[in-house]
């Protein structure tokens, strides 16, 4: 109360003052007055604002690795902390290590961030720096008509997305300086005179648009620059002296303000690089994109007009007789038209397929990959798997602007073709690779764990007795009467008996093609299913023989089994070749012996 009954005292001798200063013989008194009241007013505010200064202390932080509200190596009191933070460090956080600030690079997509902490880059996938690493260094990424100031292998990453060759410039040290070399790429029409009086164009862009590269070779004109008409829309003809050029950009040379030579046609082209189909002018320069209801159309002759505001944007317009707008990620490409591809109403080209049939009559989209199992040479290639064939090898196709090619995978199995498919907006997509076949150690695996086991191994698993691999214990020594004893002492040294030998065996996924007419690799393989199975007999009196055990040996089911296990090895065992026809030889023998009761 006692400052507000200060500033009513004020006001009263403001009102006083004002009386006074009418009186010519007060002017001194006046004077003063204002001067002590504004003295008073200072000393007021002088002892608010010293009252304002004892407020308020800084509080403690600590370096948090996440903060409540989600942010992370951030110095803030100890209370607003993530409970689930990693550290909350009493220090400024860039004397940490994990939140020192430096340079992160991202060895995938190429990008370079400068005052990263290191805990959020190693985190992020990065690579962290204290200082800038060479990888960060950054040039001039010319994209076509545009350029971006990146690192090296960002352009790449950016010139793969556009289809185009990486042109990375580090030369060029600001992004301004980018930003301008792109200018020289503009597209427009540069006008010239290669004939006295004559007006001609070539479609083309601002950097080649010079007296040197337009005019025909023995023409001695000045080096003159291009002149850029400078009105708004671009659309002022200068007159040209020998030697000059004049660039229009976004023109083309037909456009009639242009006063050249060039005028529209009715006939279409394909543009190397490029996917769509164009028209063309009497100079045979480029138009735009093909659009029979724009060929009498002016403006459209006039400007150049970009791909999406063109026909059917967004589609692939495969076939299409009107429409030239083609699309190479969704299956067509420019090519002359003929019977299959269809006829256009304009020009020889059209929007062709780049999808293909396979050998079942089925589509194949441009881009897919398929796997076949076939035989012999490329072009021998069936669209049928015969199982156990001889030399049978794997082929990965791929359907490519039309075309099926084939990519045959490693000889002798070494390799398989593996094939995965995803559902995309244009159908179902197959994808298909070459996959090394690792069977090698199938034989060695003694139970279902191991021979399951895909991380390590392809093998599957056949349960029986029947599909004892005995011949695995001689590693592929045949079985015979003089080779039973040392099978024997084999297993019983590897702990092998009647009651733990494993009633199956493990065999290749996909059985290897084998070199069988030459080594003894081969033969040592196939001889692991060799087996010998001991057959009891007994004869009373006045009777027959009969057996009375393993005589499930004797049945023809058993027999088959045993040959069945001889082709999961490999080329092993009865076989047919690619066209069906079996060898003439049935791939194993059953031979029966008769034993003494020793052996």
């Amino acid at each position: 109360m006692k400052h507000l009954k200060s500033e009513e005292t004020i006001n009263q001798r403001l009102n006083i003052m004002k009386n006074e200063m009418k009186q010519e013989n007060n002017k001194s008194i006046s004077l003063t007055l204002i001067f002590i009241l504004i003295f008073s007013i200072f000393v007021n505010f002088d002892f608010v604002y010293a009252q304002g200064e004892q407020v308020g202390q800084s509080e403690p932080t600590v370096c948090c690795q996440k903060t409540n509200a989600g942010l992370f190596c951030q110095d803030v009191p100890q209370e607003d902390c993530s409970p689930d933070s990693e550290f909350a460090i009493p220090t400024a956080c860039e004397s940490t290590a994990a939140c020192n600030p430096g340079f992160c690079f991202d060895s995938e997509e190429g990008t370079c961030l400068d005052n990263v902490p290191s805990y959020i880059c190693n985190e992020n996938g990065g690579t962290w720096n204290n200082e800038q690493p060479p990888q960060c260094g950054l040039g001039c990424c010319n994209l076509g008509d545009q350029a971006s100031f990146v690192t090296q292998i960002r352009c790449r990453q950016l010139s793969g997305f556009y289809g185009l060759e990486t042109n990375w410039n580090n030369g060029i040290t600001n992004e301004q300086q980018c930003i301008l070399s792109a200018a020289v790429q503009e597209k427009g029409a540069c006008v010239y005179e290669d004939i006295p009086g004559v007006k001609t164009c070539k479609f083309t862009t601002l950097g080649d648009c010079t007296a040197e590269n337009m005019f025909s070779e023995g023409q001695e004109f000045p080096d003159v620059p291009p002149e850029v008409p400078e009105s708004e829309n671009g659309n002022e003809t200068l007159n040209l002296s020998p030697g000059e050029v004049e660039f229009h950009t976004g023109k083309l040379c037909s456009a009639e303000e242009l006063g050249t030579n060039c005028a529209p046609t009715r006939q279409t082209t394909c543009v190397d690089g490029k996917e769509e189909v164009y028209f063309i002018d009497t100079c045979g320069n480029t138009g735009n994109i093909y659009d029979s209801s724009k060929l009498n159309n002016d403006i459209y002759w006039a400007d150049i007009v970009s791909k999406s505001e063109s026909c059917g944007p967004g589609g692939n317009n495969e076939g299409s007789a009107s429409c030239g707008n083609c699309n190479y990620l969704l299956g067509s490409y420019c090519r002359a038209s003929d019977s299959e591809t269809g006829r256009a109403s304009y020009g020889e080209n059209i929007c062709a397929s780049l999808n293909c049939v396979d050998d079942d009559g089925k589509e194949r989209l441009h881009g897919e990959s398929w796997c076949v199992h076939g035989t012999g040479e490329e072009g021998s290639i069936g669209n049928k798997f015969y199982a156990g064939a001889v030399g049978n090898r794997d082929f990965r196709l791929i359907c490519n602007n039309g075309v099926v090619r084939a990519e045959p995978c490693a000889d002798f199995k070494q390799e398989e073709c593996i094939e995965n498919s995803m559902e995309t907006e244009v159908g179902t997509f197959a994808e298909a690779a070459c996959r090394v076949n690792r069977w090698q150690d199938c034989t060695a695996q003694r139970n279902v764990e191991d021979c399951s086991n895909t991380d390590q191994r392809d093998c599957v698993w056949k349960d029986g007795i029947e599909y004892v691999l005995f011949g695995s214990i001689l590693n592929g020594t045949s079985l015979d009467r003089n080779s039973l004893v040392e099978a024997k002492k084999r297993a019983e040294a590897e702990g092998i008996t009647r009651e733990n030998i494993p009633r199956g065996a493990c065999v290749p996924e996909i059985p290897p093609g084998l070199n069988f007419w030459s080594g003894e690799e081969a033969a040592g393989i196939c001889a692991q299913a060799n087996a010998a199975c001991p057959v009891t007999y007994e004869k009373g009196i006045g009777g027959d023989w009969e057996c009375v055990k393993n005589c499930e040996c004797l049945e023809r089911a058993t027999q088959l089994k045993r040959a069945e296990l001889c082709t999961a090895l490999g080329d092993c065992g009865p076989k047919v070749n690619f066209v069906g026809t079996s060898g003439r030889n049935k791939g194993y023998k059953i031979s029966e012996e008769e034993l003494n009761k020793e052996d």
